[in-house]
């Protein structure tokens, strides 16, 4: 094969390297730096439905405060792309989910996380039955929710730029959160990471906490985002960005502490009247922007951090008359098994020196604490109520153990959804290891 030279004078030679050099750098998966992009959907309904707070009659909503909103953050580093989104809503089953992933062919389907913020103020996206034939959802509500959500991440690919990541964990100080059940048993963690851009510009930032954003309730006829909405806001005016939040292991049941400590209205047991206002969500939602803002803020960056997704089907079987009646009777047509089981995905991503891990509902505390203390990573992140919603998770031992337990065990999948959910994460923990050795 003939061979050709080209000769080049010094001074040629060296500006051909520079731009060589400047277009490397510019290629960003060629450097092999890490890119973020994000971006916001209102998913607001117009005019309003009724309101959801769990299987059961929803309630007219007369009013407003603050927008449903449909929140991506994408990363990505070489070939590998990830998604996550975050969702006003109650919970978002994955027969929906997949709607949204087949609307965005730029990230594969597997790594496409979508969550809910579990807000009990927002229309039902389960279409549970109502016994009477119908259901409680509305389809075409539906739709426009996975239309959004898929604008939200195809809009976060197109803003993928080079960025910076900063990722902390501490303990969230102040009246945010309660066990309602066990009022000191709860996760006081709040995990955050914040990507910027090299010119040091907030992309996003992600809160991580274990809280049910109830303060309003479904039953007081106002359609929100609850708290999480002035937390976003919150963030978004002081950092910049687009900020976002994805449930924990809020199960049995971890709670917004609005509870008017001067005011118990049963002493022995442990129960106080609470406020459910509009007032009481901004001073908490702000109250926790500003302590993720705070745990952050001297975060060192990260270098060169990895990024890497992982994804395993996990069958769980279904022992809930109430759960299989919704699996098997809502028009939304969930996946499931001859052998009465249901499927859900369980992620593992690794993201910097954090690994972050999926839970298909509402995993208990207590599960929440030994996932995170087998974990990989320095800072461990769960994000509950992601890739599917299916109820409660306890442990066999806390499964109808109880009084307090009767109605996160009605509302479960099984006695032994913990058990498998737990060896089947940390399979995926195990495997992630052997592939960083």
């Amino acid at each position: 094969m003939k061979r050709f030279s080209v000769y080049l004078s010094r001074p040629r030679r060296a500006f051909v390297l520079c731009a060589l050099a400047g277009a490397v750098l510019a290629g960003g998966e060629a450097k092999g730096e890490i890119q973020a992009g994000a971006s916001v959907k209102v998913i607001t309904p117009n005019p309003l439905l009724p309101v959801s707070g769990g299987m059961g009659p929803t309630h007219p909503a007369r009013e407003k405060r603050g927008e449903l909103t449909a929140r991506a953050l994408v990363f990505r580093k070489g070939d590998v792309t990830v998604g996550v989104v975050a969702l006003d809503l109650l919970g978002f089953p994955s027969a929906l989910g997949d709607r949204v992933r087949a609307k965005v062919t730029r990230i594969p389907a597997t790594n496409i996380l979508i969550g809910s913020t579990h807000t009990h103020s927002a229309p039902d996206c389960y279409a549970f039955p109502d016994g009477k034939g119908g259901h409680t959802g509305d389809l075409a509500y539906m739709n426009m929710v996975c239309d959004k959500a898929a604008e939200a991440l195809n809009e976060a690919v197109d803003r993928l730029q080079p960025a910076t990541l900063k990722i902390a964990v501490g303990e969230a100080k102040g009246k945010i959160a309660y066990n309602y059940y066990a009022p000191d048993l709860y996760d006081r963690r709040m995990n955050v990471i914040q990507a910027k851009t090299l010119e040091g510009k907030t992309i996003a930032t992600l809160v991580n906490y274990a809280i049910h954003p109830e303060v309003l309730g479904n039953e007081v006829g106002i359609l929100s985002p609850d708290l999480i909405g002035p937390l976003c806001e919150t963030i978004e005016s002081q950092a910049g960005g687009v900020a976002l939040f994805m449930n924990s292991a809020q199960g049995g049941m971890v709670t917004a502490d609005n509870r008017n400590l001067d005011q118990p209205s049963d002493q022995a047991r442990g129960y106080w009247k609470d406020a459910r206002s509009w007032d009481e969500c901004l001073r908490i939602g702000r109250l926790m922007a500003s302590e993720a803002i705070r745990i952050v803020h001297d975060a060192p960056e990260q270098k060169d951090p990895a990024l890497a997704c992982q994804a395993k089907m996990v069958r769980f079987p279904v022992e809930s008359p109430a759960m299989w009646a919704v699996i098997t009777h809502s028009p939304l047509k969930y996946p499931h098994n001859d052998d009465h089981s249901v499927s859900a995905r369980v992620n593992l991503v690794t993201l910097g020196d954090a690994q972050i891990l999926t839970i298909p509902g509402e995993a208990l505390p207590n599960i929440g604490f030994y996932l995170k203390r087998k974990m990989g990573g320095k800072h461990n992140f769960l994000f509950g109520l992601t890739n599917e919603a299916f109820g409660y998770i306890l442990t066999k031992v806390d499964f109808q153990s109880f009084p307090r337990y009767d109605y996160v065990s009605r509302t479960s999948l099984g006695e032994m959804t913990g058990e498998i959910l737990i060896e089947n994460a940390l399979k995926l923990v195990e495997e992630a290891s052997h592939a960083e050795r």
